[in-house]
């Protein structure tokens, strides 16, 4: 779904096929939902947008993903973003997540991180948690989103195989038709000179 939010205007949505998240330079903000199939060994964003539904508010936010591994009953705490200092939380994670998000600035609207080194052990549910404080001139309002992502990681091989298997099939087929093109001009050279083929 995609939805566009500016200052005093409710939000736009459509429905999109893809899977991109985006920042508009006109400062509108996309929300887009993120990609579900890893590949092993690979890299991975998690994307999770938050729009504000007022761009002309100063504000200030932090990100918390948590996750769920396939089988498992409970999320673990894996990540926090705040005062633009990303901290891992979770040993199975170290040395693999990046922030993706918003950069230079507490105002965030992008909270999307980056898995480096995929592993059939990142398949389960991943909790992304924006938690906002938007600064009017005499008040404070606190708001917060939530929003999760389920991604399933399959192997390399896989994911090749379908390009190689047409591949394969096509070089079989240009083989087969090489062979009955030469057969057909064995045989038409030997109906010509009178010899048995």
């Amino acid at each position: 779904m995609l939805c566009l939010r500016r200052a005093n205007e409710k939000p736009a949505c459509t429905f999109l096929s893809g899977s991109s998240s985006t920042l508009l330079s006109d400062g509108a903000c996309v929300e887009v939902d993120s990609d579900t199939e890893a590949v092993v060994h690979g890299g991975f964003k998690l994307g999770c947008i938050s729009c504000k539904m007022r761009g002309e508010v100063e504000a200030s936010a932090t990100v918390d993903w948590w996750f769920m591994a396939k089988g498992e009953e409970d999320f673990t705490h894996i990540y926090s973003y705040a005062d633009m200092v990303g901290t891992v939380t979770d040993e199975r994670f170290v040395d693999r997540l990046d922030w993706n998000g918003s950069k230079k600035t507490v105002d965030l609207q992008d909270g999307s991180i980056y898995i480096l080194n995929v592993t059939f052990n990142d398949t389960g549910t991943y909790r992304c948690y924006f938690d906002r404080m938007l600064n009017f001139e005499h008040y404070e309002y606190r708001t917060n989103t939530t929003k999760f992502i389920t991604i399933n990681v399959v192997a390399k091989e896989f994911q090749l195989w379908s390009s190689t298997f047409h591949t394969n099939t096509w070089w079989n087929k240009a083989y087969i038709y090489q062979e009955i093109n030469s057969t057909l001009i064995k045989t038409a050279a030997s109906s010509l000179s009178g010899e048995d083929p």
